[in-house]
């Protein structure tokens, strides 16, 4: 494939949303308009289906609960998907695409925040992703306190914001060691710090591995 994929992870508040968003624009400008296509897509949601499977996962107001397998099996089903009819056909294209979590989210929420066995979420990873992994990943690394401080802050917080602060913690720890284990592809990014701050975290990050991959930036 000759396209990137660049995956924004972490805990829930680490301001990953609105960083996408900026880092897309910011690569737009100065990529000018030699650049490939920059796109922007998030699991789960990235296709219709996703979409779809979305809403089941995040609604907080489901009188039933999910269980955690159903839980994983959801998240895997939005992830097939994604691959098969987003990923793939527009990395081969050459796009640079900027991805709201993916397969490390799996391991650090359902492996480390539900206790379920990580082995098997490696399988189910390496099954609906076929084996594609993210060029480089930025992890928003942030205080679990102060990213649901944040949640908190933006309305009506979802399924996964209402767990309570021992799972956010667990699945902080999760990053953690997913960030020590894959120093190569996983980035740490300081999210504790302002918003221009974090933005230019990642432009320089972006920078230095965009020219490694052989992108020029026009003077």
């Amino acid at each position: 494939m000759n396209g990137k994929l660049i995956v924004f992870e972490g805990i829930e508040g680490g301001g990953k949303t609105t960083q996408i968003q900026r880092t897309c624009q910011w690569l737009r400008d100065q990529l000018g308009s030699s650049a490939p296509a920059i796109l922007t897509t998030k699991e789960p949601g990235g296709t219709t289906l996703g979409r779809s499977l979305r809403k089941i996962l995040l609604d907080s107001r489901s009188e039933e609960p999910i269980a955690p397998t159903a839980e994983l099996l959801l998240f895997a089903s939005d992830r097939a998907q994604h691959v098969e009819t987003f990923l793939k056909p527009h990395l081969k294209q050459g796009a640079i695409i900027l991805c709201d979590r993916f397969t490390d989210s799996t391991i650090a929420y359902q492996g480390f925040g539900r206790g379920l066995d990580k082995d098997l979420i490696q399988q189910l990873n390496h099954i609906a992703t076929a084996g594609l992994e993210s060029d480089l990943t930025l992890w928003f690394d942030l205080e679990v306190e102060k990213g649901l401080a944040r949640t908190q802050t933006r309305g009506e917080m979802d399924r996964m914001e209402k767990a309570d602060l021992a799972f956010h913690q667990r699945v902080n720890q999760g990053f953690c060691e997913l960030a020590d284990q894959a120093s190569d592809r996983i980035i740490r990014i300081d999210a504790n710090l302002s918003l221009e701050q974090v933005s230019a975290q990642i432009q320089s990050i972006l920078k230095q591995y965009l020219l490694k991959w052989g992108f020029t930036f026009p003077a």
